[in-house]
């Protein structure tokens, strides 16, 4: 679920919880030695630098396992604790809750002790915690619903609505708040209170963000809203994009039938989520994974937390480490759809290409009004270059999502790459021409069909027009301006030619097309020494086979139909 709120403002509170969970000043005991406070003792030394080094590299086992031994080896110092403790965290580890004692001042750890209060049913102790940490710093975002939650759990549901009312009604992250009222009313059995809150939920949102909108849907389906939920479900779906897989009849089914949020520790775990959703999408993934695990440890198992968990550790290419998290949910979850393209899309990084191909084909036959599996599919092994395969399974994605109208641009696109690359150019050039009617402003569109024509000498006139354009639109595209000056040098306007293509080696230095087009426009503009020289370079760029045969016959020969006086014998 995507959290409104202003980015910067959430960014910095990411860097505030982060540099206290790894920096604040904690009181274990007295250094031993003339050392400085902040300086492991040198035994520890080797392992604190290790561990710093994995964290830095996102891999939690390696850093928890050397930091939890520098502490051993030195444990009154304080930066080792902090350091240790939130490695311990981030990697699941029990030691955290006992690190956790130890560090009254760090924000994360007093949360973590919030939730293991909660767990263990002491709502004073929780609500003193969340109370001490203030109403300034990195838990202010939180605090009105942890509290609302805690005070719930006491058996104060008047009390948790009546904190969560002013954040309502003051329009500040209105969604979050209104969201988790209605959760309160909806397990206190307050219907309409809930359905009021549901409602004020969704209300600034044109499409909905899939967690929030299943939540809504299911308090509105319990107050007696059936339609209306259904609705809200109905725009996942059709939103068009992975997480429509999570809103099918079977998926809504299992949505609308039980609790999102049944416990003050899930409500608890869906507050950290969304937070961390958000945070995520601003780029800060550390503060993001330390709020998943918060969320994990209060409800294990939890879907949100653990795709939210594995793409984080995906985009740190750690792709073992996010297959491992996905697998940990349960495999009847609502999002098992989407989270099945997700290890899909891991396997293929991981270079298991049949377990990938094998897993996206069961997907595609378990549902076929989806078009997403079968679209996953035509890109994997387009990248795989199985250009007959792609475009059979570009075939069914279309066949599925026939209603979808300019949003199956890409699909024509990727399908007309997959008939050209295999030889079949009438059908590429129908799924280009089809694309370009639905995308007319696509710079890549524009760029392919340009290029295309360009190589084939035809329709010069147009593919200069859809070039000049693309080039508007991404005038920082290297492929693209040398798309351009490729069909200024077919034209016969050389000065223009070389003028994009020079740009074009600028953008893209190290393209081995770019650099063997420049040197044709040298050859063919006289200037035959440049030439050899961007033809020479070309080859040291990686060419296709048959292109290095092409260029190593230039080195020879000099361009076709220009004289070759000055080429190399």
């Amino acid at each position: 679920m995507q959290l409104p709120g202003p980015p910067l403002r959430l960014a910095l509170l990411a860097a505030a919880l982060l540099s206290a969970c790894a920096a604040s000043g904690v009181t274990g005991g007295t250094p031993r030695g003339p050392r400085l406070a902040s300086e492991p003792a040198p035994g520890a030394f080797g392992s604190y630098l290790a561990g710093r080094f994995a964290a830095t590299e996102t891999d939690t086992k390696s850093a928890a396992d050397s930091l939890l031994g520098a502490l051993r080896a030195d444990p009154d110092q304080p930066e080792v604790l902090n350091r240790a403790f939130l490695a311990s965290l981030l990697d699941g580890r029990s030691e955290a809750v006992r690190l956790a004692r130890r560090l009254p001042d760090n924000p994360a750890a007093n949360l973590l002790l919030a939730g293991a209060e909660v767990q263990a049913g002491r709502w004073d102790r929780a609500e003193q915690r969340l109370r001490a940490l203030g109403r300034s710093g990195p838990v202010q975002v939180l605090q009105p619903t942890l509290l609302a939650w805690v005070q719930f759990g006491r058996g104060q549901p008047d009390q948790a609505l009546a904190t969560l009312r002013p954040v309502v009604e003051a329009n500040r992250l209105r969604a979050l708040n209104a969201l988790h009222a209605a959760l309160i009313a909806d397990v206190a059995g307050r219907p309409r209170d809930a359905e009021r809150y549901a409602r004020l939920a969704v209300a600034d949102q044109p499409q909905p963000p899939w967690r929030l909108a299943v939540l809504a849907a299911g308090v509105l389906n319990r107050a007696g809203r059936g339609p209306e939920a259904q609705r809200l479900l109905d725009q996942i779906l059709e939103g068009g994009d992975d997480t429509a897989l999570a809103a099918t009849q079977a998926s809504r089914r299992l949505t609308l039938a039980s609790r999102g949020v049944a416990s003050p520790a899930d409500g608890m775990a869906e507050a950290y989520t969304a937070l961390a959703n958000a945070l995520r999408g601003q780029g800060s993934n550390d503060f993001a994974m330390v709020l998943a695990q918060l969320a994990l440890r209060l409800r294990p198992g939890f879907a949100p937390a653990l795709v939210l968990t594995s793409d984080a550790l995906a985009d740190q290419n750690h792709p073992e480490a996010a297959l491992a998290a996905l697998d940990q949910i349960a495999t009847d979850d609502p999002l098992a759809p989407v989270i099945g393209l997700r290890r899909a899309a891991l396997l293929d990084k991981l270079g298991r290409i049949e377990e990938a191909v094998t897993l996206l084909r069961q997907l595609a036959a378990a549902d076929p009004a989806m078009p997403q599996p079968a679209a996953r599919l035509g890109d994997l092994l387009r990248r795989r270059d199985r250009f007959p395969e792609a475009a059979q399974a570009y075939d069914q994605a279309l066949t599925r999502s026939a209603e979808a109208g300019a949003r199956n641009w890409p699909l024509f696109y990727a399908r007309g790459i997959s008939h050209e690359r295999s030889g079949d150019w009438p059908r590429a050039e129908a799924d280009l021409l089809q694309a370009l009617e639905l995308a007319p402003e696509q710079p890549y569109v524009l760029n392919y069909l340009g290029y295309t024509w360009a190589e084939q000498g035809k329709n010069l006139d147009r593919a200069k027009a859809m070039l000049l354009r693309a080039t508007e639109l991404r005038p920082q595209d290297g492929n693209i301006a040398d798309s351009l000056g490729w069909v200024m040098f077919r034209l016969g306007n050389l000065p223009a030619a070389i003028t994009w293509l020079e740009k074009s080696v600028e953008l893209e230095p190290r393209s081995s097309v770019i650099n063997d087009h420049l040197g044709d426009s040298y050859w063919a503009a006289g200037r035959q020494r440049e030439a050899q020289f961007q033809w020479r370079r070309a080859l040291t760029l990686d060419p296709e086979p048959g292109d290095m045969a092409k260029i190593e016959t230039k080195l020879k020969d000099g361009l076709p139909g220009y004289p070759a006086s000055t080429a190399q014998r």
